[in-house]
């Protein structure tokens, strides 16, 4: 039988839609398409007659031999200075800051916009490939290229919504420059297995900006809180991460706004949250990523999730720098304000995502493996759960997430219903969290005791 992406990949529901297949495709026999859970996957337009396996061979999430370590080595093993963590893969540096040029319309500090721009005005690059606003209501954002400043700056800020590749690699391939380009750690991964294999992909994409993800949305995510939110009118655009002046920089807020002008703003603690802590509208593909800070990219951007810079309502940056090239621009600093951070507290900045990609990814493994369902190949081994509060943990949020991501169509998209649905999952999983809280408690209450006989003893 033919080994083919549609097959191996989105007929096991591994698809996370980066497009990779479609732009890569000697035949030009794939494209990419809406499906009916709100995500995108390549669709078989042409008939295939030969057996490349180039879909496959591209594919984050198919089975290769070639993972993120493979990949980091080759990148960056050789780089002086190079230090390594399994945690962040391959790195140089890390630097923590904002621009204050950009800031104000960027989700966190506004660095990873403004190193675009520094690529752009040093001449390092020609091109800056982005996620920027589309303003079609069927298609809210898209990957666009641009040439200056002025283009780059619409694709500030933070974009939870599908997008694919397909037409910018093609046009990659098509029109010579050198290019920089964002994205997110699957679809990183997915860009360096294609420059392995296409000699113009590897001479031109010059510039990788990876961003930390903790998991994507379907459309479908948008639509449910903009209806959570009270919008009625057709939504053409979304601000994913307002910022106010009064609220810490964790209590941002989305502003959809709709064909008649009419603009909705809901905060993260106004129903963002419940959805996406509980992984409602979440790909399938998400509950097999081990790649918590982009190792296949130049440099990675993310929020500064640490107490000293949380409570900052405009937002901080955290940059990892692997690129010696990426590093000289960094160092030099011209309009932002960076300082270095040890990569300790990197780490920590990013905890929640660091337990999903490697703790409960190696219990989310096991529990797979007894139901015999397929899973990808990964770099950390399936583990039973610890207890079985973890395990029911894992199994609610799986459920919930199935039943969101099911629910949830073109014809039945009532965010009242999906809630009452969803309702008795919730009340099971907070007995969990309460359940675990109380045994713990002895536990804490025991270590306490012990550390004040220990205070004490020393004095």
């Amino acid at each position: 039988m033919k080994r083919t992406a549609i097959k191996e990949i989105v007929e096991n529901d591994l698809c996370i839609g980066c497009g990779l297949c479609a732009a890569i495709c000697p035949q030009e026999a794939l494209k990419m398409a809406w499906n009916r859970h709100g995500e995108y996957s390549p669709i078989e337009w042409r008939p295939c007659s030969t057996e490349c396996n180039l879909c496959l061979m591209v594919c984050p999430f198919a089975d290769h031999e070639e993972n993120e370590d493979t990949i980091g080595m080759e990148l960056y093993g050789n780089v002086p200075g190079i230090s390594h963590l399994p945690e962040t893969g391959y790195y140089l540096s890390a630097y923590v800051g904002y621009s204050e040029k950009h800031r104000p319309s960027s989700a966190s500090g506004g660095v990873a916009t403004w190193l675009l721009e520094m690529l752009l005005s040093e001449d390092i690059i020609d091109y800056v490939i982005c996620v920027t606003p589309a303003g079609n209501p069927e298609k809210l954002f898209s990957f666009r290229i641009f040439d200056t400043p002025e283009g780059v700056r619409t694709g500030a800020g933070s974009a939870y919504y599908p997008v694919e590749m397909s037409g910018v690699i093609k046009q990659v391939i098509e029109v010579p420059g050198r290019y920089a380009i964002t994205g997110l750690p699957c679809f990183l991964k997915a860009v360096r297995l294609a420059q392995q294999r296409n000699a113009k992909l590897k001479e031109r994409i010059a510039v990788t900006v990876g961003l930390v993800c903790g998991q994507m949305k379907s459309k479908h995510f948008t639509d449910y809180i903009a209806s959570v939110a009270g919008v009625q009118g057709n939504v053409i655009g979304v601000q994913y991460r307002g910022k106010s002046l009064d609220h810490p920089a964790t209590n941002y807020h989305y502003a959809f706004t709709t064909d008649d002008g009419e603009v909705k703003k809901i905060s993260w603690k106004e129903g963002i949250s419940e959805a996406w802590m509980n992984r409602w509208f979440t790909p399938n593909a998400c509950n097999y990523c081990d790649d918590i800070f982009a190792e296949c990219a130049d440099v990675t951007c993310m929020d500064a999730w640490l107490p000293e810079y949380s409570n900052e309502s405009l937002g901080t940056s955290l940059v990892l720098v692997r690129s010696l090239l990426v590093l000289k621009v960094v160092e030099r600093g011209l309009g932002a304000y960076l300082n270095p951070i040890p990569i300790e507290l990197v780490v920590q900045s990013q905890a929640g995502v660091v337990a999903a990609k490697r703790l409960y990814l190696t219990c989310r493994l096991y529990l797979d493996q007894k139901k015999e369902h397929r899973v990808p190949k990964k770099r950390v081994a399936p583990q039973r759960p610890r207890n079985f509060l973890m395990e029911q943990q894992i199994n609610l949020k799986e459920k919930m997430r199935v039943m969101s991501r099911n629910y949830w169509t073109s014809d039945v998209s009532d965010a009242k219903r999906l809630q009452e649905a969803i309702q008795p999952v919730l009340r099971y999983l907070l007995v969990a969290k309460l359940t675990k809280k109380v045994i713990m408690l002895p536990a804490s209450i025991l270590r306490f005791s012990w550390e004040k006989i220990r205070s004490s003893h020393h004095e």
